[in-house]
């Protein structure tokens, strides 16, 4: 109880500082560096978009219960071990700083951020998560929107290599489809081993016929995208109308003119 006196005292101080008359005024607390275990509940803050707790001995985040408005949230530096089922809902947050605490579950840390769409930077280092090998790539697979993670920008050959790292079958179907190319299909080995095969494998992509059943070691994915190889040949004829004789030349000469050929060009 008396911790919750504490926090309602620092709370009231800043709003009488910032000169907020009434509780729906109030846009933004800074209620960083008091020495806080625990906070009330900030549901009467409607309006709330930009809270800092920083640098304070909070262990678990109970309070945000009714602040969808929140776009910036500070609890760096904290001693928070696990956020679940306590950010979620938060879903208009654009900046979330997370880092110096102690969160270990990378997977359900990552599983709390994923509905926050407007999420642009993250802070999640100096957290024994961090210490996974494949941390950052992770983040930026299933944390799409994130721009900064740890204050370095997101770049494109991330995002593909994360992409790559997460979806290994997608990728191989993909590298083989792409103008031809050849590859050593995931999907294909996979084919070929399926059936018991022994001998030289190879390495062009093997295409799904038309009456596979679903006993054929293909996922769903795989026959998606199969199907749509099938579906992506295009095809072209051309007739040349030069070497086309006219009606009258037809009648006058003595020999018959052999029917024009028509040329066909398919492109997958």
């Amino acid at each position: 109880m008396d911790l919750e006196l504490k926090t309602k005292k620092i709370i009231q101080q800043q709003i009488h500082k910032c000169g907020y008359k009434t509780d729906g005024d109030v846009c933004e607390l800074y209620l960083g560096r008091r020495g806080l275990q625990d906070v009330c509940d900030l549901s009467r803050f409607r309006l709330l978009k930009y809270l800092w707790l920083n640098h304070n001995k909070i262990s678990t985040v109970n309070f945000l219960g009714s602040n969808f408005r929140l776009t910036e949230l500070y609890l760096n530096s904290n001693e928070l071990c696990d956020i679940t089922g306590s950010l979620k809902h938060l879903s208009s947050l654009q900046t979330l700083m997370l880092h110096d605490n102690h969160l270990t579950d990378l997977k359900r840390t990552v599983k709390e951020l994923r509905g926050m769409t407007d999420l642009r930077v993250l802070n999640l280092f100096h957290n024994p998560l961090g210490q996974d090998p494949c941390y950052r790539r992770t983040v930026i697979h299933h944390l799409p929107p994130v721009q900064l993670l740890d204050r370095e920008y997101v770049t494109q050959k991330e995002r593909e290599e994360a992409f790559q790292l997460f979806n290994p079958h997608r990728t191989a179907v993909i590298h083989s489809l792409g103008f031809g190319r050849r590859t050593d299909s995931v999907v294909g080995s996979r084919l070929a081993a399926g059936r018991g095969s022994t001998g030289h494998r190879s390495h062009r992509y093997r295409v799904l016929p038309s009456n596979t059943n679903s006993n054929d070691g293909f996922t769903l994915d795989d026959k998606v995208l199969l199907r749509g190889y099938h579906r992506s040949i295009m095809q072209f004829t051309l007739f040349d109308w030069n070497k086309s004789p006219v009606s009258k030349l037809l009648r006058s000469e003595e020999n018959p003119k052999d029917a024009p050929q028509l040329i066909t060009v398919t492109f997958r």
